[in-house]
């Protein structure tokens, strides 16, 4: 996938004009127009004229090979229309930042796939419907990889961050390899190898970054604990008590029937008594 990856970016980054500028816009609106022409084609005539046929496609009828991308995904026209929101938000911002080359290459590429598995499973007698939701919701896993902690607003009032929006969007994809029957339920997985594959530097940065940084705080946070920790003991030794609070000023010689607690949440090693252990501001460096 890495080298794959690479191919794709050097591509892009030579032919900066290839694709289709503004994409997602021309799908959203192929969308509406199915969407319309199937509700006032009752008897299905004009839509089944559009879906996806590979032996109807092999005589002659090539432009199935591009309408099937219009089908609609549901039938409400409440969640249509949220669906059609979020694929072109998501697919403008992803645009924005791979480049039109790129992302036109990524609907291409998840198309070419798609059609192929189609083709194939025909030639295998186990044709399959076809239509373009699971590579339109692929999308929300290549923005929650390049913008895991971007809030934006479920149903137009529910904050979720992204990468919570993208495990929930796998979570639905896992249930459907599971409980689709075969060969139908590989589409899912198809659309999310295209993804890996468009976003395996984007994913291995964002992966290597979280491990660096928590291998860091942690390292941190044990050598200032530990350096600390030997500081107090020094300064112990020469004070002559070996417990002081850091609010009321009160020490374990003074006071031997006080308890003293050292409190966990605050930066550094510091001491309270029992009367100031849970009512004191936290340290934080």
């Amino acid at each position: 996938m890495k080298a794959l990856n690479r191919a794709i970016d050097k591509f892009c980054y030579r032919h900066p004009r290839f694709g289709l500028p503004n994409l997602m816009l021309y799908i959203v609106i192929g969308n509406v127009a199915m969407y319309l022409l199937n509700m006032m084609d009752t008897t299905h005539t004009l839509t089944a004229f559009l879906m996806f046929d590979p032996q109807l496609i092999l005589r002659g009828q090539v432009w199935r090979l591009i309408t099937f991308l219009f089908m609609p995904s549901s039938g409400n026209v409440f969640f249509f229309a949220i669906s059609l929101y979020f694929y072109y938000f998501i697919g403008r911002a992803l645009e924005q930042q791979w480049g039109s080359a790129k992302f036109s290459c990524y609907y291409l590429f998840t198309t070419l796939l798609t059609i192929i598995f189609g083709f194939v499973v025909w030639l295998c007698g186990s044709p399959v419907f076809l239509s373009a939701t699971y590579m339109n919701l692929s999308m929300f896993f290549a923005f929650a990889i390049l913008y895991p902690d971007a809030r934006v607003l479920l149903f137009f009032f529910i904050p979720i961050k992204m990468k919570i929006l993208g495990l929930i969007n796998l979570a639905f994809y896992v249930f459907e390899i599971i409980t689709t029957p075969f060969p139908a339920n590989l589409l899912p997985a198809i659309a999310i190898v295209s993804c890996a594959i468009f976003c395996w530097s984007d994913l291995s940065y964002y992966l290597s970054r979280n491990r660096q940084m928590y291998s860091r705080q942690t390292s941190a946070q044990t050598l200032n604990f530990k350096k600390e920790a030997q500081k107090a003991r020094k300064d112990q030794s020469q004070r002559g008590y070996r417990h002081k609070c850091e609010v009321c000023g009160r020490t374990d010689t003074e006071y031997p029937q006080l308890e003293f607690r050292y409190c966990s949440r605050c930066a550094g090693y510091h001491c309270f008594c029992q009367d100031h252990i849970n009512c004191h501001e936290h340290f934080t460096q």
